[in-house]
């Protein structure tokens, strides 16, 4: 049956809380926006008189769809070159979704976008919906086609294993800048000691260049070992120069509701390092450098105003 106009438009009213719920199951806003057009497809396939609860139908699809590219982005990642981190989104991205409550916001923080890659595929689909979209465990049930007391017992394994691994700390937009400001003090002060001070004991240091562009393999582990590298990583140098095609502008920011610094090269954003920060300090560091989790940002960058960079790196 074909699709009116109308019904189109109430397809894309919904749009955003889809490509919000894909994204926080997949980690990437490429994989999302191709999970949400093929559920439209779907729906432009299916009967629609047979459809009572047209929401609840298309979640169910989204979900699906969703729960079967995780299952083979497990296969894809054991080849990965390097680490593998999430496609971030700068602030404003309405892929963000919901943040009225702490849990919405947490949801979608770089952080526990991570740490849900520890979890099965139905433990992430009931953590995001649960968690991130209040969907009542009667209705996950059937949308994953088991019990709601099933549903129930998931939510609370998935709660737990993304509890673990991380401390919960929320972080104002005025805090969140100042904390960035000063890593980048300290980060070019050419001293480990002040970067020291800043880091929690056993705080990480993970790169994403996805084989692209030059991006440390291993993960850097303790205060000290980290200091070190981020020092290392802001030092000036002309291949940095040559590897970043330029010497990139360097801006504080956020990304996915974390503080973040924003590095941009005649437009373009190369690099997203989003700070993980606990009551002890910052605990990880996330930076995010693969040209192509990093072409959603660019395009957001380019549709917002910054100011001023705080310097250029590499000079």
């Amino acid at each position: 049956m074909a699709l009116t106009a109308g019904d189109v438009e109430r397809f894309e009213v919904g749009r955003p809380r889809l490509e919000a719920i894909a994204y926080r199951m997949l980690g990437s806003a490429a994989e999302a926006e191709d999970a949400v057009q093929e559920t439209f497809l779907r729906w432009q396939a299916a009967d629609q008189d047979r459809i009572e609860v047209l929401e609840a139908w298309l979640t169910k699809v989204l979900t699906n769809l969703c729960l079967n590219q995780l299952t083979s982005a497990r296969a894809r990642r054991e080849v990965y070159v390097g680490q593998w981190l999430p496609e971030p989104l700068l602030a404003g991205d309405p892929m963000l979704g919901p943040a009225d409550t702490a849990e919405q916001r947490e949801s979608v923080s770089y952080a526990v976008l991570t740490l849900m890659e520890r979890l099965t595929p139905n433990e992430r689909a009931v953590y995001v919906l649960r968690e991130a979209f209040d969907y009542p465990h009667r209705e996950i049930a059937g949308i994953l086609d088991i019990t709601e007391a099933t549903s129930q017992q998931i939510f609370h394994r998935a709660r737990q294993h993304v509890a673990e691994g991380r401390a919960r700390t929320e972080i104002d937009e005025v805090a969140a800048r100042r904390i960035v400001e000063e890593f980048l003090a300290a980060a070019t002060s050419g001293r480990t000691e002040p970067l020291v001070r800043l880091l929690t004991g056993d705080a990480v240091s993970i790169g994403d260049g996805g084989g692209k562009v030059p991006a440390r393999a291993k993960v850097v582990e303790g205060a000290l070992a980290v200091a070190k590298f981020v020092r290392g990583l802001f030092t000036p140098g002309e291949a940095k120069r040559a590897a970043a095609g330029g010497a990139p502008e360097i801006y504080v920011s956020t990304a996915n509701g974390e503080p973040a610094v924003v590095a941009v090269v005649a437009g373009q954003v190369v690099g997203v390092m989003c700070l993980e920060v606990t009551a002890g300090g910052i605990a990880a560091l996330r930076n995010q450098v693969n040209p192509d989790k990093l072409e959603r940002a660019t395009a957001r960058w380019a549709a917002d105003s910054h100011g001023k960079p705080v310097f250029h790196a590499f000079e």
